[in-house]
């Protein structure tokens, strides 16, 4: 047993007290602290290996590479590849800005992959132009974090470097279509979609809605999309399926009308194509068949609409109904219309123009 002892004279010298101290807890403490300190010699001694390692693959990869600050595209590292390829000296990148070395044509695409490196795992790669020679790359961003800052790992290969992809004009034609299009997996999550699709939820890019479930931005939580399956699994196809489509934390939606196909297979991809219609019905004019006329016409929104949405058709329906006789009993004057509706001025007129009733130009009086 490990003892310190302290010993004292006393009485002149005649007897000795001594004081005994267990250092068997200090004993332990210096055996952990000595582990620790093994360990961590041991854990930095495997950092200097993988960081030896990473170094060489890095100086020594034939593919361009670049370390570049997020906030203001400073250049952190570059490797000699990325060196010779925009025609730097070796050492003298660090420190410099990228769009230096980009041809200034490409800035709007060099910016795009680092907003949507920014906010997704996976960005598809984008053509620029290097500054030295009009040299075409096809340049691939990734984003991480270290040491609290964001950082993006460039990768750049010349084009003439990657096998030439088969163009396809119905490729082409669907990503131009007016109506939104979107590919979705077996898990109704997203695959890829045109331009339109993109543009209607108001994203970045198509790499930032990948991997996103449809249920987030399609028809009503737990209600359209099981419809819209079912259908599908019974007749092959759903056709002009009235939805909503949500964008961010908007609960109410924009009216849609949807149609969609799926291959076969277990593991089958669904296609949809979405047309925006509310939109549409605002500008054009009325007509009969603009809203249900009967009951039987509202019955049959049962399954397409929820009954919320289906209550509000018909008081829709009633009000306008009331306001297309009182406008036909007065004449078009508006102002009596509004009198025997027990409406202001201002009211009527806000929904004349909702139901787009009467010449909204005009006074009507």
């Amino acid at each position: 047993m490990p003892i310190r002892y302290a010993v004292l004279s006393v009485n002149g010298g005649e007897h000795r007290i001594a004081f005994g101290r267990d250092l068997r807890e200090a004993g332990k403490l210096q055996q952990r602290l000595l582990q620790v300190q093994q360990s961590l010699e041991r854990d930095y001694l495997r950092m200097r290996q993988l960081e030896s390692r990473y170094r060489m693959l890095f100086e020594r990869s034939t593919e361009p590479v670049m370390i570049v600050e997020a906030g203001t595209l400073r250049i952190r590292e570059a490797n000699p590849a990325a060196h010779m390829l925009v025609g730097a000296r070796i050492g003298g990148l660090p420190g410099k800005k990228l769009l230096t070395f980009i041809d200034k044509n490409s800035y709007d695409a060099v910016q795009s992959l680092v907003g949507a490196a920014l906010v997704s795992d996976t960005v598809s790669p984008a053509r620029i132009r290097i500054a030295r020679g009009a040299r075409e790359v096809m340049a691939t961003v990734n984003g991480f974090t270290q040491d609290r800052g964001q950082f993006l790992l460039v990768r750049l290969v010349p084009a003439s470097d990657r096998p030439p992809l088969e163009s396809s004009p119905v490729l082409a034609l669907v990503d131009q279509m007016p109506d939104a299009f979107v590919v979705a997996d077996s898990n109704l999550e997203i695959v890829t979609a045109n331009a339109a699709f993109v543009e209607l939820l108001q994203a970045a890019s198509v790499d930032q809605l990948r991997g996103r479930h449809l249920s987030e931005s399609i028809g009503r939580p737990g209600i359209d999309l099981d419809l819209i399956e079912g259908q599908i699994d019974q007749h092959g196809a759903a056709r002009n399926v009235a939805t909503i489509l949500r964008v961010g934390h908007d609960i109410e939606g924009e009216a849609v009308e949807l149609s969609a196909v799926r291959t076969s297979g277990e593991d089958g991809y669904y296609a949809f194509v979405i047309r925006p219609v509310g939109r549409r019905l605002r500008d054009l004019p009325p007509g009969a068949q603009d809203m249900p006329r009967s009951v039987e016409q509202l019955t049959e929104l049962v399954g397409r609409m929820s009954l919320k949405d289906i209550v509000r058709e018909s008081t829709d329906l009633i009000e306008r109904l009331c306001i297309e006789a009182a406008l036909s009993y007065t004449s078009d004057n508006r102002a009596s219309a509004a009198e025997i509706l027990g409406l202001s001025r201002q009211s009527l007129y806000s929904k004349l123009h909702r139901y787009g009733l009467g010449n909204l130009t005009g006074d009507g009086e």
